[in-house]
């Protein structure tokens, strides 16, 4: 039997480590993209393959549309050398930086990069992938919970994230004919790395987010993983279009 295949884009770290790991569990071989820390995604590549699972790690700049066309052809060299295949199954789009910018600092030069790594680069690398991608695969996008809930400072990261949900239900519509599903997952407050660690260094940003979760604390990266690796088996066959919330119930 042969593996499925998931690209997971930034994958080396944070939310997307806890991704690549979490879809290897199910079975499925993994190729993840890094941005500068070729060494973290490694060790993750070790890991996975620890598990009896192939992985394969690229590095890929989400901000640089140009690079995309070679991308696409990196990824098609390491299919047929590692897979002896030219299709895979599933894409899943992690990648990002996060952005603490009120309304009155934004910049057009800030905007334009959040644009380009949140919303140009994630539609154009669907669209690049589609056409790679064998029929009943799927493609998950990351949201967040601010496009539900407001946090101040948040306004072009949870706009661009709020055209990215739109833009998943497009997806889903136009290429249910070959199977493919397409799902976005909105994860609330998170203790990484991720915009500056701004979580896991504030205690009392920590106690506030958790005061307002009803299950009492902010996710793990693996409260989060586990749910887009979900979307890649056949559990999830009949799950198409929507906007999953793993958020422990913030701000209900």
């Amino acid at each position: 039997m042969i593996n499925k295949i998931a690209v997971v884009t930034g994958g080396s770290r944070g939310l997307g480590r806890d991704m690549a790991i979490s879809i290897a569990k199910k079975n499925i071989d993994v190729i993840l993209t890094y941005n500068s820390n070729k060494e973290s995604a490694e060790e993750v590549v070790v890991e996975i393959e620890r598990s009896g699972q192939k992985a394969y790690a690229i590095k890929f700049d989400v901000s640089d549309l140009k690079s995309y066309d070679n991308f696409i052809s990196e990824i098609k060299t390491v299919l047929n050398t590692k897979w002896n295949s030219d299709k895979f199954d599933f894409l899943i789009n992690n990648a990002g930086v996060g952005a603490t910018i009120p309304i009155a600092q934004v910049t057009e030069e800030a905007f334009d990069n959040l644009m380009n790594i949140h919303f140009k680069g994630v539609y154009f690398l669907t669209q690049k992938s589609l056409p790679m991608m064998n029929d009943n695969g799927g493609v998950v996008f990351i949201s967040s919970g601010t496009t539900r809930f407001c946090v101040p400072g948040y306004s072009v990261y949870s706009s661009l994230k709020g055209a990215v949900e739109v833009f998943t239900k497009y997806v889903a519509k136009e290429y249910g004919n070959r199977g493919i599903r397409s799902n976005i997952v909105a994860p609330g407050p998170v203790e990484t790395d991720f915009n500056n660690a701004a979580i896991r260094n504030n205690p009392q940003m920590q106690g506030f987010l958790t005061a307002q979760t009803p299950l009492g604390r902010v996710a793990k990266a693996d409260d989060i993983g586990s749910v887009v690796a979900f979307l890649c088996t056949e559990d999830s066959k009949w799950v198409n279009g929507q906007r999953i919330e793993v958020s422990g119930g913030i701000n209900l």
